[in-house]
C-alpha cells in the first residue's frame, strides 16, 4: 500500500481534546460522532478521534494539580498494550478494545481515530510483562533513560533491538485489527529524544505491514523543516506548532509557520497546524470552565482561511453537540473547502508585520484563489496586483468581477490593482 493514498487530501475531522482534555467517554464521542454525521458528513468531514489517555484509570481526577497523573494506573493486556479504560469506555470490555466504538462510528459512514505515545507503558516495564511473539520482557525492552518530559505514561524503546519493531507491529495490528483508521503519536515529531526518528520509521514500517490503510499524524511540534522529506516519506500529517489555542499572538505567528512550510505540501503529506479551537472549548481543563472560543469572528475566517489555502488538516477541537450556527457556517464553506484542496498549489505572495497574501488555484477547475489578510491592530487597506498571479506560476487573471468567499459579494481589479478595506485580524478571499 501506498501512504500517500491513504490522506490525498488534507484529513478534516474532530478531535477530543480541546473540549475534553484527558475525559472523554464512549457516549460523548458517539454524540460527537452522531453530529458529525448528521451536519458535517455531506461536507467532507469524516474522522473522529479520541484523543489522549483514553486508557488511564481516573483520567481527570487530579485536574486541579496534574493534567496526567504521575505513574497513574493505566488498562493493558498481559502484552504490554495499552487498551480503554472499561469504566469510560463500556463497549471495551471483555479484550473487545476499541473495536465496537469503530464499527458504530464507521457505521455512520465515517473514519475513527486512536491518540497514542511513543514507547511502551512504564507500568509494563515496573511489572515485567510479557511482549508478542518473544520470550523478552517489557522491562528488557524499555529504556529508562528515554521519557517525555510532559507526560509520565511511557518509556522510550531500546530501538537497537529487533523486538522493538515486533512491539510496535503488534501494537499497530491490535488497532488494525479494531478498525482504527487514523493514528496521531505523541511526543515524536520534534524528535525530543535520540530514538525517536527511528520510532516514527517503525511506526510507518508496521502500518504498511498491517493491511490496513491508516493515516499517521505526528506531534507535537513544531516539527523541523531540515526533516521534511523523512517526516513526507513516513507520516502524513506533522505538527508545525506546539498545541495551538485561541491566541491571536499564536494565529499570527502561525503565518512565519505556513510561510516556512509552503511548497512542502503533497499529496498524502500534510504539514499540520494544530486543531481549530472553535466553538465551545475547555471543558475538562483545570479550572472546568467551558468557554466560547476567544478568537473573535473576524480572527476565525482568518484561521479557517489560512489553514484552507495553506492545506492544513481540518482538525475541529470544540464540542459538537454545543455547535453555533456562526461556527457551523464555517465549517461548511463549499468556497473555502474547495480551495482546501489545494493545498499544493499555495505560494505566499507576501507578508510583513501588518499584511500577508496568500494565492491558490485549482488548475483542474480553472478556479483561482486570492486572500489577503491584515495582521494590523486596525482596519486598513491591503492591495494586490493582478499580474502577480501569473507571474508566480497560478492562474491568471483575465478581467471581469471575482468573488468574496466569506460574504459573497463581488468585487474588481482596477488599473491591474485590486484594494480593499479589511477589519483589524481580518481577511478577504477571492475565487475567480
Amino acid at each position: 500500500m501506498n501512504k500517500n493514498e491513504f490522506a490525498p487530501t488534507p484529513p478534516m475531522g474532530w478531535n477530543s481534546y480541546d473540549y475534553y482534555n484527558t475525559e472523554v467517554n464512549e457516549a460523548q464521542v458517539r454524540a460527537n460522532a452522531e453530529y458529525m454525521a448528521s451536519h458535517l458528513k455531506e461536507n467532507g468531514w469524516e474522522y473522529v478521534v479520541v484523543d489522549i489517555e483514553w486508557y488511564a484509570v481516573g483520567a481527570g481526577s487530579q485536574s486541579e494539580t496534574f493534567q496526567y497523573i504521575p505513574f497513574g494506573e493505566v488498562v493493558m493486556d498481559e502484552y504490554s498494550r495499552l487498551l480503554p479504560d472499561p469504566e469510560r469506555f463500556p463497549s471495551s470490555g471483555d479484550g473487545k478494545g476499541f473495536g465496537p466504538l469503530a464499527d458504530y462510528v464507521h457505521s455512520l459512514g465515517l473514519k475513527f481515530g486512536i491518540h497514542i505515545m511513543r514507547g511502551i507503558p512504564r507500568s509494563a516495564a515496573h511489572e515485567h510483562r510479557g511482549l508478542p511473539g518473544t520470550a523478552m520482557t517489557a522491562d528488557r525492552l524499555a529504556d529508562p533513560s528515554n521519557i517525555c518530559f510532559w507526560n509520565p505514561d511511557m518509556y522510550g524503546l531500546r530501538v537497537n533491538l529487533p523486538e522493538a519493531q515486533m512491539y510496535y507491529d503488534s501494537i499497530i495490528q491490535l488497532y488494525a485489527d479494531w478498525g482504527v483508521d487514523f493514528i496521531k503519536c505523541d511526543d515524536i515529531c520534534r524528535e525530543d529524544m535520540p530514538s525517536a526518528h527511528q520510532e516514527i520509521e517503525m511506526l510507518a514500517r508496521a502500518i504498511q505491514r498491517c493491511g490496513r490503510p491508516i493515516v499517521l499524524s505526528l506531534s507535537p511540534g513544531p516539527a523541523k523543516i531540515s526533516e521534511a522529506a523523512f517526516y513526507a516519506k513516513n507520516a502524513n500529517m506533522w505538527r508545525i506548532t506546539d498545541d495551538f489555542w485561541d491566541s491571536w499572538p499564536l494565529l499570527k505567528d502561525m503565518f512565519r509557520r505556513c510561510e516556512l512550510w509552503q511548497g512542502k505540501v503533497q499529496p498524502g503529506c500534510w504539514p499540520d497546524c494544530d486543531m481549530l479551537p472553535l466553538g465551545v472549548i475547555g471543558g475538562c481543563f483545570g479550572n472546568r470552565k467551558e468557554r466560547h472560543t476567544a478568537f473573535t469572528e473576524e480572527e476565525q475566517r482568518t484561521m479557517m482561511s489560512l489553514w484552507g489555502i495553506f492545506g492544513a488538516p481540518l482538525m475541529i477541537g470544540g464540542e459538537l453537540t454545543k455547535m453555533d450556527p456562526f461556527t457551523l457556517s464555517l465549517l461548511k464553506n463549499r468556497d473555502l473547502l474547495a480551495m482546501h484542496k489545494c493545498g499544493p498549489y499555495a505560494v505566499q505572495l507576501e507578508r510583513t508585520d501588518d499584511y500577508a497574501i496568500w494565492a491558490s488555484h485549482d488548475p483542474e477547475k480553472n478556479i483561482g484563489y486570492l486572500a489577503m489578510f491584515n495582521l494590523a491592530e486596525e482596519e486598513r487597506a491591503v492591495h494586490c496586483w493582478a499580474g502577480t498571479l501569473g507571474e508566480r506560476g497560478l492562474k491568471a487573471y483575465e478581467g471581469g468581477p471575482i468573488r468574496e468567499i466569506w460574504d459573497d459579494t463581488k468585487a474588481a481589479f482596477s488599473t491591474g490593482s485590486l484594494a480593499c478595506l479589511i477589519p483589524a485580524h481580518g481577511v478577504k478571499v477571492f475565487c475567480y
